[in-house]
């Protein structure tokens, strides 16, 4: 973002992954096919689609060929809070299983391995199992096939994550992610909220045969990061009796995007402590200044 604004490019990234998510949760065709068109549209306009919605509201950009009501309410929203309640919506409902069997060379239980094996719920998850050498640890996937899936990954992922692994490269952007700090705050607060019924709750698809809204949402904003924060819905968090525990934070600023899953540790130093899986040295620092450890 520009100044905290949306760029057109940021808009047509956020219409794009929404298509890539209906077309994955087999949605109508024709309204996939909106979503992709509105965004080749945003995409070549020489004005700022941002100004546009919040000048003029979502009546004026409906006159723009390609964008209907509901995608002009979409921006619109997109526009004034730097949010999109679908996009988090869709992400909060997708099965990662069926999100992996689309990349050619995974079918479906290979799809279900890497769920439930790795357990990684995005693309983005998925290409750094592949260069990691995670990948190659389940079962059925050998040398080429990874490599195989390294190469369809690159052309698979959104333009906005290929510039993210761009800037990477070539050294361009902070590459930031948030401090341990703001990412514990954000899981006690989430938790906190949940547990006193005050969120929002989703149906989730997987694991949810009966269609309950259980799963509760909560967007907030802190240290300038935008965070989607619930509970872990994976085969895993199940098995373990985990789904009101670990809690996985989706979080944006700037256009760098990632994802964090925060648990209770079971087992050393930072025992019944909260963690931020990957990054325990630092929690175990900040539990130390905080004078916890």
């Amino acid at each position: 973002m520009t100044d905290g604004r949306p760029t057109n490019d940021e808009v047509a990234d956020v219409l794009e992954e929404i298509a890539d998510l209906l077309e994955i949760g087999e949605a109508n065709r024709f309204r996939i096919r909106a979503y992709r068109d509105a965004a080749n549209t945003v995409r070549s306009l020489d004005e700022p689609i941002e100004e546009l919605a919040l000048e003029e509201g979502a009546g004026e950009l409906e006159t723009i060929p390609g964008i209907g009501e509901g995608i002009a309410r979409v921006i619109t929203s997109y526009a004034r809070t730097g949010r999109s309640e679908l996009l988090e919506r869709l992400r909060g409902e997708m099965v990662p299983a069926a999100l992996f069997e689309q990349v050619p060379g995974i079918g479906e239980e290979l799809a279900r391995r890497i769920a439930e094996e790795l357990d990684i719920s995005t693309l983005e998850e998925l290409e750094q199992a592949a260069h990691d050498s995670r990948l190659q640890e389940v079962r059925g996937f050998g040398p080429e096939r990874v490599r195989n899936v390294q190469i369809s990954l690159a052309g698979w992922l959104s333009t906005a994550a290929q510039r993210r692994r761009r800037r990477a490269r070539d050294g361009d952007g902070p590459g930031q992610e948030p401090q341990v700090e703001t990412l514990l705050a954000v899981d006690q607060l989430y938790r906190r909220k949940a547990a006193a019924g005050e969120l929002r709750r989703i149906a989730p698809k997987r694991f949810n045969p009966e269609g309950e809204a259980w799963l509760p949402i909560s967007n907030v904003e802190r240290d300038g990061w935008r965070f989607t924060a619930l509970y872990s819905n994976t085969r895993r968090a199940h098995e373990l009796d985990k789904t009101d525990d670990w809690v996985v934070l989706y979080y944006e600023r700037d256009g760098e995007e990632g994802q964090a899953t925060v648990v209770t540790e079971t087992r050393g130093p930072l025992e019944g402590r909260r963690v931020v899986r990957g990054r325990e040295d630092e929690c175990a620092d900040h539990h130390r200044r905080e004078g916890k450890g």
